[in-house]
């Protein structure tokens, strides 16, 4: 987190640990009204790598599981980076920055190793692989009338998923629904920050991350690395994959899920009544699969109403046949909720 924008979010009173913020004094209350207000967070969790040079598109289209050459500077998509067994290593937000750049946003807990893989593989390639997290501020607004508030201050707001708006002001991409992005330059952060703190609830990095979960979003930590295929956890659904690209890390396996044999995993949106945190890579249990794990949590986040929002990758039989029991066949049982998109085995 720059500096200078960490002294700024600690004047308005936000509470920061590990360069994330965590709340701005009532965590409780924050989580109560995070469903029905419009929320606004900073996303320092979240890190940037900026790709350049002649070979940057050729590269990244030759590592990701999504269409790079699709990226055109109006827009973003998803993308993971797999294993060549096609297990998810990161998953993350990809958009092209300028003329021959990219910018990926993943978790900051996984932007040093994926950047060091990858740098792993430019060998002879015209590419230049840098940290850029502190070259931009990162804001995060979401709930009801995040449009409108969004649009007052950059004249205009993107219309779909993964549109991308660049103004003066800085831009603006919509992630699904009433989720926006918004980019600007650290000596700008301050100003935007302060007028759209007038109309959105300042809140800790959580809740961010609870309206992801619940549009249905999964994002790999290092807790989940390498557990998941992308259809496991409904990666080609939000648009994190194309079957159409060529060859990829990973691709072989992935395009094998998709066209050949039945998935036996998928991943669901539930609420879990417990006071204790349920964490990412936590298994599930279920009867039918006795002993044996029948899924594994992939995030989780409080709810408003209490409790935990979580997604979960589970198998398919068990969560439509079975109770899903958190981490023991007698723990908490999950209560399998409504994804915003349609899911099929």
């Amino acid at each position: 987190m720059n500096s200078d924008w960490q002294q700024f979010l600690q004047s308005r009173g936000a509470f920061i640990e590990n360069g994330q913020v965590v709340h701005f004094g009532e965590p409780a209350e924050d989580i109560r009204r995070s469903g029905s207000e419009p929320i606004l967070a900073d996303l320092s969790h979240f890190a940037l790598i900026r790709f350049t040079g002649e070979d940057a598109q050729t590269f990244l289209q030759g590592q990701l599981s999504n269409d790079v050459r699709l990226l055109n500077g109006r827009n973003s998509q998803w993308a993971a980076y797999c294993t060549p067994k096609g297990r998810m290593l990161a998953t993350f937000l990809l958009w092209k920055d300028d003329a021959d750049g990219y910018l990926m946003q993943l978790p900051t807990s996984l932007r040093e190793p994926v950047q060091k893989r990858l740098s792993m593989f430019v060998l002879r390639a015209r590419v230049k692989i840098s940290d850029a997290s502190d070259e931009w501020v990162r804001l995060g607004v979401a709930g009801p009338g995040a449009a409108q508030i969004v649009e007052a201050q950059f004249e205009s707001v993107p219309g779909a998923a993964h549109e991308l708006l660049a103004t003066t002001a800085g831009s603006v991409l919509r992630l699904a629904g009433e989720c926006f992005e918004l980019l600007c330059a650290p000596e700008q952060a301050p100003k935007l920050w302060t007028a759209l703190a007038a109309h959105c609830r300042p809140v800790g990095s959580s809740r961010w991350d609870w309206h992801l979960i619940r549009a249905g979003i999964p994002v790999v930590l290092p807790q989940t690395q390498e557990e998941f295929v992308p259809q496991m956890a409904n990666f080609e659904l939000v648009g994190g994959v194309n079957f159409k690209k060529g060859c990829y890390p990973g691709q072989e396996i992935v395009a094998r899920t998709q066209y050949l044999g039945k998935l036996k995993r998928r991943m669901y949106l539930a609420h879990l009544d417990s006071e204790q945190a349920p964490m990412p890579g936590d298994p599930l249990y279920s009867a039918d699969m006795q002993e044996q794990a029948s899924g594994m949590v992939v995030n989780a986040a409080p709810a408003p109403e209490g409790g935990y929002d979580l997604l979960a990758v589970i198998q398919t039989s068990s969560a439509a046949s079975e109770p899903i029991h958190w981490k023991s066949l007698d723990g908490p049982v999950l209560h399998l909720l409504k994804l915003p998109y349609p899911i099929s085995a």
